[in-house]
C-alpha cells in the first residue's frame, strides 16, 4: 500500500510539471483526485491491509492528496497567468480606451427632479398613487359630483362607469388625508391622463401637485411658497401674479402667472402679446373636501397646487412644441 501510494505521487507531480494548459490541470485533478481517480480508489482500500498499517498508511495517503492539491493549485495560477499575458501579446496597451456613449435623463425627468428637489428644500415629502383611480378619488371625494359641470373640463379615459385613468394627482391628496392627520406637507408627482392631442396637449402628461394643512395655513403662505418655486426654477427676477379663478375643490382660487420668458413682458406671439404666461392652478382647500377626508374645518386649513412638468419644461428651455417629448428625436433629445 506504501509503494503504491509512493507510485501514485510521482506520477501525480510528473504529470503536473508537464502539462501545459488548464484544461490538462482538470484532467490530472479527475484522474487522481476524483471520484473514480487513482488516490481516490486506492484508499477504499485501506480496510483490506493489516490494522496496525492503517494508521500509517492514512496519514500518508492525505499528505500526498495535500501536496497534489497545492501543485495543482500552483501550476493553474502559472497557467492562467500566462494565457492572460499572451491574449493581450498582440495589444497596445499604451492606445487609449474605447469611450462607450452615455445617455442621460429626460428633459421632463430632469424638470420634474428639479420641481421635486426645490419643495423637498422646503419641507415637503413626496407621495405617490395608483394612475387607474376610482371616480370617488378622482372626482367625488374633490368636490365634483357626477353633475358638475367642472367635469366637462376634463376629458377623461374611462375605464368602466367608476373606474378610470387619473386625470390629476390630486386623488394622491385624498389617499394621504385619508391615511394621515395634519400637519402635512406633500407633492405628488406622477402620470396623468386626459383624452387630448396637439401641439400644447398629449393624452398622458405629467403633474406636480402640492398640498399643505396645518392650523393656521392662510392664503399668504401659498403666495410665498409659490413665489420661491417660481423664482428658483425661472430665476430670482421672475415677475410672478395671482389672478382670480375658479376650481371646484379649493376656494378661494387662483391661477398663477409669470413674466413671458420669451418677451420679459414686452409682448409677444408666445404670450398673446398680454406678457404674461399661465404656469399653475392654486387655491386654499375647499372646506367640502375636508369634510370628505374627516378634518375638522375649524381647526384645519390649507392650501393646494398643481402644476404641468411638461409646460414648465416648454418654458423653462424654449420648446414650442409638446410633442417633442416623445417623439424620440435623438437630435432633440441630446440637446439635455
Amino acid at each position: 500500500m506504501i509503494d503504491r501510494l509512493k507510485e501514485i505521487r510521482e506520477r501525480a507531480l510528473s504529470a503536473i510539471e508537464a502539462v501545459s494548459t488548464s484544461e490538462d490541470i482538470d484532467k490530472i485533478r479527475t484522474d487522481f483526485l476524483g471520484r473514480k481517480g487513482a488516490l481516490t480508489m486506492l484508499l477504499r482500500g485501506l480496510g483490506a491491509i493489516p490494522p496496525d498499517e492503517r494508521p500509517k498508511a492514512g496519514q500518508l495517503a492525505n499528505a500526498i492528496k495535500g501536496e497534489i492539491e497545492e501543485a495543482l493549485s500552483g501550476k493553474s495560477g502559472i497557467l492562467s497567468r500566462g494565457e492572460a499575458a499572451s491574449k493581450i501579446a498582440g495589444l497596445d496597451l499604451t492606445l487609449p480606451g474605447r469611450r462607450r456613449p452615455v445617455g442621460s435623463l429626460h428633459p421632463v425627468t430632469q424638470v420634474m427632479a428639479e420641481i421635486a428637489s426645490i419643495f423637498r428644500r422646503m419641507g415637503f415629502a413626496v407621495a405617490i398613487g395608483p394612475e387607474i383611480e376610482s371616480d370617488f378619488y378622482n372626482f367625488e371625494a374633490l368636490n365634483i359630483p357626477s353633475d358638475h359641470p367642472a367635469r366637462d373640463m376634463q376629458d377623461t379615459f374611462y375605464v368602466d362607469e367608476k373606474i378610470l385613468l387619473r386625470t390629476h394627482t390630486s386623488p394622491i391628496q385624498v389617499r394621504t388625508m385619508q391615511r394621515c392627520r395634519p400637519p402635512l406637507r406633500i407633492i405628488a408627482p406622477g402620470k396623468v391622463y386626459r383624452c387630448d392631442s396637439d401641439v400644447t396637449h398629449t393624452p398622458m402628461f405629467h403633474q406636480v401637485e402640492g398640498l399643505m394643512v396645518d392650523r393656521h395655513v392662510t392664503f399668504a403662505d401659498l403666495k410665498g411658497i409659490l413665489t420661491y418655486f417660481i423664482q428658483d426654477i425661472f430665476g430670482s427676477d421672475t415677475q410672478v401674479r395671482f389672478r382670480p379663478s375658479f376650481f371646484p375643490f379649493t376656494e378661494p382660487s387662483a391661477e398663477v402667472d409669470i413674466q413671458c420668458v420669451m418677451c420679459r413682458g414686452a409682448g409677444c406671439r408666445v404670450c398673446s402679446r398680454t406678457g404674461w404666461l399661465e404656469v399653475l392652478g392654486a387655491g386654499m382647500v375647499h372646506p367640502q373636501v375636508f369634510r370628505n377626508v374627516g378634518y375638522d374645518t375649524e381647526e384645519f386649513s390649507g392650501f393646494a397646487f398643481g402644476l404641468g412638468v411638461e409646460r414648465i419644461a416648454m418654458l423653462k428651455y424654449g420648446i414650442d412644441d409638446i410633442r417633442l417629448f416623445y417623439e424620440n428625436d435623438l437630435r432633440f433629445l441630446n440637446q439635455f
